[in-house]
């Protein structure tokens, strides 16, 4: 039933309706009449961050490991410039976000008035849509829309601009109703094109699955019908960074991670392959590096909601638009039908070849010595947290490569990391995101010290709200992939690549009242990563690794997926994937 009410309760029982239960913001001038509303309901806890940034990345984190859209209230000016970072961030990784900025009243519009910015203009590039309401009566209907327009399709990061007086003023709110959106995106692939893949999967030698955040984000059915298919067809499966989970890292088709950082296996068989099945990723640099060098002997295909991605990098032979789970589940049925036919003596042939890559174990790594090694710390982290109901959140850097190689995920929505932007702060806010959603999980942020500093105001909110988030930080005291770079591409010029003035991050955890952990012995690391399980509450565990570690394998710019950088072994630096010593 429609019912008279100020904009700032329609915005409230908006949020009602659409079954919002968290949302995460900062007032100000422009956005106190909503925050009135929100402070006479029950229905919808509020987190009080302590930035902007954060409001969003604990959005993202929100909605990465629920499946459920992030929302964010925020006010004018700064506070809605704030959140520009968290919505591009959102908008390349494809997370569902609601963002709600208060604006100043419709007459003071260009003026200049007091926090007044164009914030439509400011978030057109970094949002997927945005509206400038100017009239209460229309409130409800914006609001509805962007709701569906932010979880339709490719999901994605919306932002409705309310300017105060429509705030106030009284308008008709109608509630949701089934969508008449012109927005209505195909779920249904072509079927055509489904039985011409449906044949290339029947005749291929060295076929492989590329996966990608589009499988999560297509919900849990997806990643079944994902994991089905490869165990029905026994082809390997590889994924980006915003795709694991989706098939399970102890599957034995599993190869890893692919791309600048992914494992050798998994870039060799990208490479060799002869039919590639892209599911629900986008073909980025950090994957394809030289685009006329990817994959170049292969029959590609690539199933994907949004019909942009398609051709958009890489030229595809079999384009198959439409939702994952609806296209698996077609593209299964098809197959079956025709007697669920591989090459199988081709097959047998292709997995000794992947095998062979295997062998080379391009994550191994020695622990020796007085100094942990970052790859030691994961291990360890991972052996005796892997048995716990665990989300991983993660900074962006060294670490965050570390984290996806040396950390198995088994299912989807449980690892929230920065992909496309690559936001430095992102893990810590995330991860007080994922604990307000999961408050009874083992929520951990592998970090960086450089990273973890961008938004550690973030503390207090996790303190305020009881949040026992884990903060492991790899200190090498050094932007680590900065200096990586530096050493290897640069003439070991190390510009502006660590700080000379670090925290004392026990003495920080205990001055928000948290609780501290410093970690420098390998032998003592199980220990000190037990007592930071055991604490019910937030901790900052700062683990002290080696200070010039890189990251292995690695893929140098302008060159192909069969030319990586793997880790030498003693004085030898670095070998590549041929066997040739590298200096």
């Amino acid at each position: 039933m429609t019912r008279k009410m100020t904009g700032a309760k329609m915005i409230v029982q908006a949020l009602i309706d659409q079954g919002v239960d968290t949302i995460f913001g900062y007032p100000g001038g422009a956005v106190l009449p909503i925050y009135d509303e929100v402070f006479q309901q029950n229905s919808i806890k509020h987190v009080l961050v302590r930035h902007e940034q954060g409001a969003v990345h604990a959005a993202e984190g929100y909605a990465r490991s629920t499946g459920k859209p992030g929302v964010v209230l925020v006010t004018s000016g700064p506070g809605a410039t704030n959140a520009v970072t968290g919505l591009t961030d959102a908008l390349l990784d494809s997370i569902p976000l609601v963002v709600l900025t208060g604006q100043v009243p419709t007459f003071m519009i260009g003026s200049d008035a007091f926090q007044e910015a164009d914030t439509v203009g400011i978030t057109r590039p970094c949002t997927k849509h945005n509206w400038l309401v100017k009239d209460t009566d229309n409130l409800a209907g914006v609001l509805h829309e962007a709701f569906h327009v932010a979880t339709s399709g490719r999901p994605g990061p919306v932002l409705v601009d309310i300017p105060k007086d429509v705030q106030f003023a009284t308008g008709t709110y109608e509630p949701k109703k089934p969508s008449t959106s012109r927005y209505q995106p195909p779920v249904k692939g072509d079927m055509e094109e489904i039985t011409e893949l449906v044949a290339a999967i029947e005749n291929a030698k060295r076929p492989v699955f590329y996966t990608g955040g589009g499988v999560i984000n297509s919900g849990p059915g997806a990643s079944q019908l994902l994991r089905e298919l490869v165990e029905a067809t026994n082809f390997p499966i590889t994924s980006t960074l915003m795709g694991l989970g989706a098939y399970p890292a102890s599957g034995g088709n599993w190869l890893g991670m692919l791309g600048m950082h992914g494992l050798y296996e998994a870039n060799m068989a990208m490479h060799d392959c002869d039919l590639m099945i892209n599911v629900g990723a986008r073909f980025d640099d950090r994957i394809t590096g030289v685009v006329d060098m990817f994959s170049p002997k292969s029959t590609k295909a690539h199933i994907d909601i949004d019909p942009s991605s398609i051709n958009k990098i890489i030229r595809i032979d079999i384009p198959i638009v439409g939702d994952v789970g609806h296209v698996l589940e077609d593209l299964l049925k098809v197959w079956k039908s025709r007697g669920r036919k591989t090459n199988a003596e081709a097959l047998d042939k292709w997995w000794k070849k992947i095998n062979e890559w295997r062998s080379v174990d391009c994550l191994k790594f020695e622990q020796k010595g007085k100094v942990i090694k970052p790859q030691y710390a994961l291990s360890r982290l991972e052996a005796l947290t892997k048995d716990h109901d665990r989300y991983i959140c993660t900074e962006v850097g060294q670490h965050q490569m570390w984290a996806a190689q040396y950390l198995g995920f088994e299912d989807p929505n449980r690892w929230m990391t920065s992909g496309g932007l690559g936001t430095m702060g992102y893990g810590f806010p995330a991860s007080i995101g994922v604990q307000m959603a999961h408050r009874d999980a083992l929520v951990i942020n592998v970090a960086g010290e450089a990273s973890w500093l961008m938004n550690m105001q973030e503390m207090g909110t996790a303190m305020q709200y009881g949040l026992p988030v884990k903060q492991f930080i790899l200190n090498n005291e050094r932007l680590g992939m900065v200096r990586q770079w530096q050493e290897l591409l640069h003439g070991e010029r190390y510009s502006q690549s660590w700080s000379e003035s670090l925290p004392d991050f026990v003495k920080l955890a205990e001055a928000f009242g948290a609780k501290g952990i410093i970690c420098s012995d390998p032998d003592d690391l199980d220990e000190a990563i037990k007592e930071m399980l055991a604490y019910d509450g937030p901790v900052i565990f700062d683990c002290l690794v080696e200070k010039h570690e890189n990251c292995f394998p690695m893929i140098p710019s302008g060159k192909a997926h069969n030319d990586m950088l793997l880790a030498g072994v003693g004085t030898q630096g670095v070998i590549d994937a041929k066997g040739s010593v590298l200096v």
